[in-house]
């Protein structure tokens, strides 16, 4: 049995864009009720898109295993969400323990969804009981079920170091280029939310950026003086007329004028690790670059 994810337009509000779909393309309904449901939550689509994803790797594991799509109540054992690790685990190279955990979690969810009075599935000697208390403090604690999961690792980011921001910087010859660095090397910027601004976000007489987030929060920053005088030259000369609200588009070759893709930037940042030598710069240790600059020293 084959699936694929499949975005759909003219659907109604209320129901997800992204769909799981078989081969026939009939849609699983139990995968697309719950995206339905964080649909009417109102969860960003990259995060749908993300949930849709985790469910057609479970689904498709499931189908393997079971030689059918539908999921029933009796189906499930205390053993599936950890033959299910077990299945990713064996993978070669195995996915990273966060995506691990991810899946299970987005499957979980699911399943409790789709059968709210089933009992907790509970693996021995990967879970324990324990008692909760109430979040607010009064009550007799409960028991609780620690959530079956991998350990993930922990990993430190060391942000770049001068020298290497400096030779990495040197190498960008457009405004565009060192405009989409710059919002991430000196504000913090997340790589979506540079790709996501639209040309209304810049406000130059009060020199801010009105920033759209994760979670569809929105956040004014304060523009530096340099940022101001990129995006300026960027605009006034670079950016080709008529080319709609993105803020950042492509400046040559059949998508010019269209917004710049995350595959987009990150042909940008290979291009120049590779001439620089720089091999650690990347969007997300820019962030962190920008994160050390703003803390205050630590008191020895």
């Amino acid at each position: 049995m084959r699936f694929r994810l499949a975005q759909q337009h003219g659907l109604s509000n209320a129901q997800s864009p992204f769909r799981v779909v078989e081969q026939s393309g009939r849609g699983v309904e139990w995968v697309n009720r719950y995206l339905d449901q964080q649909r009417v939550r109102g969860v960003a689509d990259s995060t749908l898109r993300s949930y849709a994803h985790d469910l057609l790797h479970f689904l498709r594991w499931w189908a393997t295993a079971h030689k059918t799509s539908s999921i029933t109540k009796d189906a499930l054992t205390e053993s599936t969400f950890l033959d299910y690790i077990r299945f990713q685990v064996n993978q070669n190279p195995p996915p990273a323990a966060e995506s691990i955990n991810r899946r299970v979690g987005t499957a979980e969810r699911a399943m409790r969804l789709e059968f709210p009075e089933a009992a907790p599935l509970f693996a021995p000697g990967f879970q324990n009981w324990y008692w909760r208390q109430s979040r607010l403090g009064y009550g007799r604690p409960r028991p609780a079920l620690t959530q079956l999961r991998v350990k993930m690792p922990k990993r430190l980011i060391e942000p770049l170091s001068i020298d290497d921001v400096a030779r990495f910087w040197s190498s960008f010859r457009t405004s565009r280029d060192l405009a989409i660095v710059g919002l991430m090397l000196l504000h913090g910027l997340r790589s979506c939310e540079v790709l996501a601004l639209n040309r209304e976000d810049i406000q130059f007489p009060d020199s801010q950026i009105r920033v759209p987030g994760k979670g569809k929060k929105i956040r004014m920053l304060p523009l530096d003086r340099d940022s101001v005088k990129l995006l300026d030259h960027y605009l006034c000369l670079e950016r080709p007329p008529y080319c709609g609200q993105a803020l950042f588009v492509c400046l040559k070759g059949p998508s010019r004028g269209n917004r710049i893709t995350s595959a987009g930037l990150r042909s940008l940042f290979r291009h120049h690790r590779k001439t620089t030598g720089v091999t650690k710069a990347n969007p997300h240790r820019f962030r962190h670059y920008a994160t050390s600059r703003t803390m205050p020293p630590r008191a020895t």
